[in-house]
């Protein structure tokens, strides 16, 4: 089974790029898609293309054009949930959750702290009750979590840390913190256990050539319950992909 995670920073505009030929090569059995900016209806018009081989499901921001999710699979979950049950953090449409027989799929969008940081403590909040979720999930079955959190852990998972420490959003002590909670609550960072000392990144800003220069962050994760990881057999990071800020990355299971 492969699961693939991508933020496409708008489904309308990433369709119009080399989207689809991208899905065509990773082949996925479940996509996940992060911040398509759109409705239901302009999600399911702009992924017509794929209706035939996936069964679709969308969670759109009650503000129109930003943020939302969207979950496609070729497997037929048993349920699929958006939201994560508290009102203050779901008009957003940042999670959809697809329950399978031996998992819990959980395709989310962590919000981003903004410029200024001005969202820092709501993102703080955020952190906070999106663990409590993803624990109350896991004490069921167990979890695979996916999607851009919009944090780089460690030094290695951004290429200017030193600039960015405590300055931009994405590489605060808060988010750190908010991150390694997540890892100390029984959550596997599956890239990072794989591959310790790999240097590898999933976003890079659209500004100063950041991606000719590969001035990026590993911001795109891939989180499994321990009891998941023997039957990890690889995470894959596209960046040869474009279409996006971000790339999409890949995770096989047996």
């Amino acid at each position: 089974m492969k699961i693939v995670t991508w933020n496409v920073n708008g489904i309308r505009a990433a369709v119009k790029k080399n989207f689809f030929e991208a899905v065509e090569s990773l082949a996925p059995d479940i996509l996940c898609i992060q911040e398509t900016k759109a409705q239901p209806a302009e999600v399911e018009k702009a992924l017509a293309p794929l209706q035939a081989d996936y069964h679709h499901y969308y969670n759109s921001a009650s503000k129109k054009g930003y943020s939302s999710t969207a979950l496609l699979t070729k497997i037929v979950p048993e349920k699929v949930v958006n939201d994560m049950g508290v009102a203050e953090h779901d008009d957003e449409g940042r999670i959809i959750c697809a329950e399978y027989q031996d998992f819990f799929l959980v395709n989310v969008y962590v919000p981003n702290s903004g410029d200024g940081l001005k969202r820092l403590d709501y993102r703080a909040t955020w952190d906070r009750d999106f663990r409590n979720y993803l624990v109350e999930l896991k004490n069921k079955k167990p979890v695979i979590v996916t999607g851009d959190f919009n944090v780089a852990h460690q030094a290695i998972d951004l290429k200017n840390d030193k600039s960015n420490y405590n300055k931009t959003a994405g590489y605060t002590q808060v988010e750190i913190d908010g991150f390694q909670a997540l890892l100390d609550a029984g959550f596997v960072d599956v890239f990072r256990h794989l591959y310790p000392d790999v240097v590898k990144y999933t976003y890079w800003s659209y500004r100063f050539n950041a991606r000719k220069n590969n001035a990026g962050w590993r911001i795109d994760y891939f989180l499994v319950t321990p009891d998941l990881m023997d039957r990890v057999e690889d995470v894959v990071i596209h960046n040869e992909i474009y279409g996006s800020d971000h790339c999409p990355v890949s995770m096989i299971l047996k």
